[in-house]
């Protein structure tokens, strides 16, 4: 490819895209013209007014409602079990960490953290970079049944995957994937295309088509231009489908209750049933292992949230 194809990102390529308003990693960001509306208007208006009381309130409750049980878990594996007895709803007095290491130094809690790692990054992985593939496809070319397929996807979020356990298990059962993590990581990445798909097809779609005109002038392949241009101005949708692919494979349980049967495979939610199933007199140890089986998901939910609100926004506006 001559020097002229090589560069072409950094000519009008990349210019026409941000006088579009869109950057490198901003997907559907706002244009120079949205950044002035900002500024006429965003200084000198009337100050917002407080919306009614009954809002907040049910606002408040709400997630009163959502924090109150994690708040008690936490809690609950700093006290011990004459403290839980005594007072259910109390707070530790004294706080007791006992509980949290000794569930840190077990080899077992540390084996099922790893493999739900192993599990919950392939998922996301495979999600994310068949779940592109099928998007460009859908979005940028026209085919026969290309209406067909984009609604067979839509529609695979009808179906969730407790529907299918029982025919699913047969056919991993015959594949001879049973009790192995590949027979819970192949099936997810299956379950988790549909939504990858419905976000990802709008971000795909507003790409303006000048930019891949401009792209197959300066002798840009259509392969090249999946990976210099779509990748980058997707990432947002990308993005925020690889956090709900890795917090939903983390979190899924069922699929692993089918599949796997010995405790050296076992993914934490089984885990957690596990070993609330072994330590069910010692209420303030199962506490502290469910609380620190949760604790990943949690922070890496927190940690992306504003991406995951961004991503399904640029997603409505595609």
């Amino acid at each position: 490819m001559s020097a002229r194809t090589d560069t072409w990102s950094s000519s009008g390529v990349r210019e026409k895209a941000t006088r579009r308003g869109w950057g490198p990693g901003g997907g559907l960001g706002l244009g120079r013209g949205a950044g002035r509306g900002r500024g006429a208007g965003g200084g000198h208006g009337k100050p917002e007014k407080w919306g009614s009381p009954v809002v907040y309130f049910v606002a408040l409750l709400f997630i009163a409602v959502c924090v109150a049980p994690v708040l008690y878990m936490v809690l609950g594996g700093f006290r011990t079990n004459a403290q839980i007895t005594t007072s259910p709803a109390g707070l530790p007095h004294p706080f007791v960490t006992s509980n949290y290491t000794d569930v840190l130094k077990s080899n077992r809690f540390w084996g099922e953290f790893a493999n739900s790692v192993i599990v919950a990054l392939a998922s996301t992985v495979g999600i994310v970079i068949l779940g592109l593939m099928v998007s460009f496809v859908i979005a940028r070319y026209d085919f026969k049944f290309k209406g067909a397929m984009y609604s067979l996807f839509a529609a695979g979020l009808m179906f969730p995957l407790v529907i299918a356990i029982t025919p699913l298990y047969i056919v991993i059962k015959d594949l001879g994937l049973i009790d192995s993590l590949v027979g819970v990581i192949i099936p997810q990445i299956a379950f988790g295309l549909p939504t990858t798909v419905i976000i990802l097809v709008p971000f795909l779609r507003a790409i303006p088509k000048e930019i891949e005109e401009a792209a197959t002038i300066d002798g840009t392949s259509r392969l090249g231009f999946f990976f210099r241009m779509v990748m980058p101005l997707s990432l947002p949708g990308v993005v925020t489908v690889g956090i709900l692919a890795f917090i939903g494979s983390w979190n899924n349980y069922v699929l692993p209750l089918y599949i796997l049967n010995s405790d050296a495979n076992f993914t934490l939610p089984l885990g957690v049933q596990a070993f609330s199933s072994q330590y069910s007199q010692d209420t303030a140890k199962v506490l502290a292992f469910t609380s620190l089986a949760m604790l990943p998901a949690l922070v890496f939910f927190s940690i992306f949230q504003k991406r995951i609100v961004g991503g399904l926004t640029g997603a409505v506006k595609g």
